[in-house]
């Protein structure tokens, strides 16, 4: 049967048990997908069911082989190197068409099967059988494991670092696998606006997959801050958005678990697997929980601080649904008396997308559990700080070579550099970097920088495009991550050389615990990215903004972010119609959209000519139209609006963008950046998204790159995401 619990969405498969107990089998096939167990009140719903009929064929006869009169002969020999033995000069090769049942064959050799090959390694042996197979006989495994070296001062081995390194990130990927596949909203399973990664005891962040760069280098602080708060048993699950606890904005929700071991006599957790996904709702004063006009925290939906919302293995949902309903309890804010602040408005979906990360949290910590299982706990722990200890010397690379590479007339041993980068958000509050590097010639691992905000970024705005200090530190860790052009899992390691100076008193990049931020992530934390990598000369503006688009009503809600271009670099062109940087995440496809909202897609194309022209391209941002088929509520936050993204050594701004509202008679109404309005049936919302800027003077001499050189060779491609080549990184 495909049963479900009720108010849930996702069948789960149950076998008919022995005992005939479905009600029992479903819960522990639930708890096996989830993590959790839900309460026995709830009625279990049969979806549907399935009846497997097993039926006996006739077994394909094979044919026989002779058996062998005479031993096996090679047909040649061949050179091959095994790691136990060094180069074996003459091994022998065989062909297995020559060779016949009983035939044994003793490593080190070759057999050729076909169009495949099998090497015995030595101490290996191989037997033809009657049917043709070779049956291949391994010796036991050394007692003595030599690979186990575990103490801090132990000499990395290279390959097990980029095993290790790949392993975590499988983890976290398969993590993203399962919460894609038991969501219900369109935000997660369609949008795959979310984000999973493996933590250590200490919260520093180990590994992710490659899902929302402004997600993942956000976490750590949230998981370090909720560690602070609340003491985890096993079991227990910790929810949080709070933008003051290392949140991004109060949809984006994080639920984190800790790994306990039954042998270790800590209590301390000895690793944490957290998932963050944006949810379609969580309260507050408009649809979507994204007001373009909101000025406080508190119309931006429930605030969620070190909340149990799994204790000891059981899902607390009457007190998850409490919270998603407390917006409601709230007075206006007192300077809008008029506002009124809902509830979530489909609490249904939030809560399964909930439930969703959990599972997703619990898949991560069984594949833990099964790695500290195959290597033991001592070697997956020193992998764990060697991961980030090869991040640290990496950016600490990368930053000494920007420092030699700015001071080649500088004959010092120990060289202070200071990179000045700056730009301005639509409504002209500045954000300015000042990037000191001090590095040394003669020892690398001296390198350090300083990536101080404080002096001249502008002040706290009153509007919701303030950024939490995580957002800050979430950009440089991508834009370092970026800028290693190596393999590596973005962890928290890229920070380790590295300080981040916000200052001591409100700013548009550190609020105040009560500012409006909603806008912070998705919009500011877009020109933080192009102010860094301005400063390191690595690429020209992208556009700059992520396009946020929310509508909806009392029943519904939808969020999307819409794809623009990218900024050229020295040796690329920007890629066009691509969401890029801080997000990663892709458009609904248009049937489910059409099927899911009261609306209908007109249009969406790239938007020829947009980026910016240089010796490179600035990538074309697109044109997207949507008619809404009801009375809505609309909000967007945009930016480059008002100045365009800049082009970069000589090479050309790219294309503002433009927002209209058109009516049925076809009138186009020029919208703001930020606009909060009810739309009628049959009114159309029209976004141009920016173009990137270009690279390098169109008119002029080839340009001679002053930014960081990068390897583009390694980059590997990924939909959706756009970073500093043709191609994209892993990140």
């Amino acid at each position: 049967l495909n049963l479900r619990y009720e108010c849930t969405y996702n069948a789960v498969m149950v076998m008919e048990p022995p005992d005939g107990d479905y009600a029992a089998a479903m819960a522990a096939a639930f708890k096996r997908e989830y993590g959790f167990e839900l309460a026995a009140s709830k009625r279990v719903l049969v979806d549907d069911c399935r009846v497997r009929a097993v039926a006996t064929s006739a077994t394909p006869t094979r044919a026989l082989l002779p058996p062998s009169s005479t031993p096996p002969a090679p047909v040649e020999t061949c050179r091959i190197f095994f790691d136990a033995t060094g180069w074996v000069d003459d091994a022998p090769v065989f062909e297995l068409d020559r060779l016949g049942a009983g035939d044994r064959l003793d490593g080190p050799a070759v057999v050729a099967i076909g169009t495949s090959t099998c090497v015995l390694e030595p101490g290996c042996a191989a037997t033809v059988t009657r049917h043709g197979d070779v049956l291949i006989s391994v010796p036991p495994k050394a007692e003595q494991d030599d690979r186990v070296v575990v103490d801090d001062e132990a000499v990395v081995d290279p390959a097990l670092l980029g095993v290790f390194g790949h392993r975590f990130m499988s983890i976290a990927e398969q993590m993203g696998r399962t919460l894609q596949r038991t969501a219900s909203s369109v935000n997660i399973k369609e949008r795959l606006d979310f984000s999973c990664a493996l933590f250590a005891a200490d919260g520093g962040l180990v590994a992710n997959a490659p899902h929302v760069p402004v997600h993942l280098g956000a976490m750590s602080e949230t998981v370090k801050a909720q560690l602070a708060k609340v003491a985890l048993g096993p079991g227990d699950v910790v929810v949080a958005n709070d933008p003051n606890a290392g949140g991004s904005h109060l949809p984006d929700i994080t639920v984190i678990s800790p790994l306990f071991f039954d042998d270790d006599d800590s209590s301390r957790p000895a690793f944490f697997c957290a998932s963050r996904g944006h949810h379609a709702d969580v309260g507050g004063s408009a649809p979507g929980s994204m007001p373009a006009d909101s000025t406080s925290l508190d119309e931006e939906g429930a605030v969620i601080d070190a909340f149990l919302m799994v204790k000891a293995g059981v899902f607390d949902e009457a007190a998850t649904l409490a919270l998603l309903r407390s917006p409601a309890a709230k007075p206006p804010p007192p300077d809008k008396p008029h506002v009124a602040l809902a509830a979530c408005r489909n609490q249904a979906d939030v809560l399964s997308d909930l439930k969703a990360q959990v599972a997703a949290n619990a898949k991560g910590l069984a594949l833990l559990t099964d790695l500290c299982r195959e290597y033991g706990r001592p070697l997956v722990d020193a992998y764990c700080r060697h991961v980030r200890d090869n991040a640290a010397a990496c950016v600490r690379a990368v930053l000494r070579e920007a420092a030699l590479a700015r001071a080649a007339d500088d004959d010092r041993r120990l060289l202070s550099v200071t990179l000045r980068a700056d730009d301005r958000m639509d409504d002209g509050n500045p954000i300015a970097l000042a990037l000191s590097i001090r590095a040394s010639r003669d020892d690398p691992a001296a390198t350090s920088a300083v990536f101080d905000f404080s002096a001249g970024t502008g002040p706290e705005v009153r509007g919701n495009w303030n950024a939490p200090r995580a957002i800050t530190s979430a950009a440089v860790m991508y834009c370092l991550r970026l800028l290693v052009g190596r393999d590596i899992p973005l962890n928290s390691g890229c920070l380790d050389p590295v300080e981040i100076r916000l200052g001591d008193h409100p700013s548009m990049l550190n609020p105040s615990p009560t500012a409006a931020v909603c806008a912070g992530n998705v919009l500011t934390s877009m020109r933080v990215t192009d102010v860094v990598l301005k400063a390191f000369g690595a690429c020209a503006a992208s556009q700059g903004c992520m396009n946020n688009t929310t509508f909806g009503d009392d029943h519904y809600g939808y969020y999307e972010t819409v794809a623009g271009g990218a900024g050229a670099g020295p040796t690329w062109d920007g890629q066009s119609a691509v969401q890029c940087h801080m997000t990663n995440t892709r458009i609904t496809d248009v049937e489910t959209l059409e099927k899911r909202y009261p609306v209908r897609l007109d249009t969406f194309h790239v938007r020829r000519g947009s980026g910016g022209a240089g010796r490179r391209t600035g990538g074309d941002g697109v044109v997207r139209q949507i008619t809404f088929l009801r009375p809505s509520t609309l909000n967007l936050l945009t930016e480059r609006r008002a100045l365009p993204p800049f082009g970069l050594d000589g090479g050309r701004d790219g294309a503002r963008g433009r927002n209209f509202l058109v009516k049925p008679d076809g009138r186009r109404l020029a919208l703001p950046a930020k606009a909060k309005l009810l739309v009628d049936a049959g009114d159309a919302l029209r976004l141009e998204t920016p173009g990137g800027g270009g690279y390098g003077d169109p008119d002029g001499p080839p340009p001679t790159p002053t930014a960081l050189p990068l390897d583009t060779r390694d980059h590997v491609h990924r939909t959706a995401s756009t970073t500093l080549s043709a191609n994209a990184v892993d990140f």
